[in-house]
């Protein structure tokens, strides 16, 4: 077990670090922007009207993605869920509305590119990861994106040798729950009071607390709107801000 220093603030005794993933280790803001203009897009062709108020629900306005809103923070399901409510407001079938758009979103899937290439990892992560993996602490990934992404992601930038646990959405289970960072603790062999959670999100937030880890670190690198970190214990602008102190 090791020291941590993130800013001014130490945590003492952790042997592992969990990760967000969006925002956090990979720059995906552009990304997910181009995504949801893509998704609203083709909903609003199939439902004339609707693509205004679909972009707001996203988290998209005047073509700047809100940092806590829906694209950045929320799973695909919850996104698709919340487009659906929007397309059966205009009187459609739930069953028709959940058709339409996962019709549309897995068209705008093909529109994009191959995400780990389209959401580069930010400089010095890799180099943080390997400072963690060097003195034995065990670093995990748990993200709002699908599994199948998260290893892409660690493939990509070849982060395998530093990455322990590469966790997407579980079935029925995403963040906020505690529940999430639990599950994670256990695959990784580890107390979650000897664990830090590292996010960028109110969700990431609320994860790591409730659950009782050792604590949680609030990032702000990942975006260029303001990221809301307030109920981080502490906040962190540049990632050498965060180092290993034997």
């Amino acid at each position: 077990m090791v020291t941590i220093k993130c800013g001014a603030v130490t945590f003492p005794q952790i042997e592992a670090v969990i990760f967000d993933k969006d925002g956090t280790l990979a720059n995906s803001e552009a990304f997910l922007r181009n995504l949801g203009l893509k998704r609203a897009r083709l909903i609003d062709a199939q439902i004339p009207g609707v693509g205004e108020p679909l972009l707001m629900a996203f988290g998209l306005e005047e073509n700047q993605l809100n940092p806590g809103g829906l694209m950045a923070v929320g799973s695909r399901r919850e996104n698709q869920i919340a487009a659906a409510a929007y397309v059966a407001e205009t009187g459609r079938d739930w069953i028709a509305s959940l058709e339409i758009v996962g019709s549309a979103f897995e068209e705008a899937d093909r529109y994009m590119q191959r995400k780990a290439l389209e959401t580069p990892i930010f400089e010095g992560i890799a180099k943080l990861l390997e400072s963690l993996w060097t003195v034995g602490v065990k670093v995990g990934i748990v993200s709002s994106d699908i599994t199948e992404n998260v290893k892409d992601f660690v493939k990509t930038y070849a982060l395998e040798s530093y990455v322990s646990l590469e966790m997407g959405v579980l079935p029925g289970l995403s963040k906020p729950d505690p529940k999430v960072f639990l599950e994670a603790c256990r695959q990784l062999g580890v107390e979650p009071g000897q664990t830090l959670m590292v996010g960028d999100s109110q969700a990431d937030f609320k994860l790591g607390r409730v659950a009782g880890a050792a604590g949680v670190v609030g990032v702000s690198w990942g975006w260029t709107g303001t990221v809301n970190l307030e109920k981080a214990e502490v906040a962190i602008a540049r990632v050498d801000e965060m180092q290993v102190i034997r």
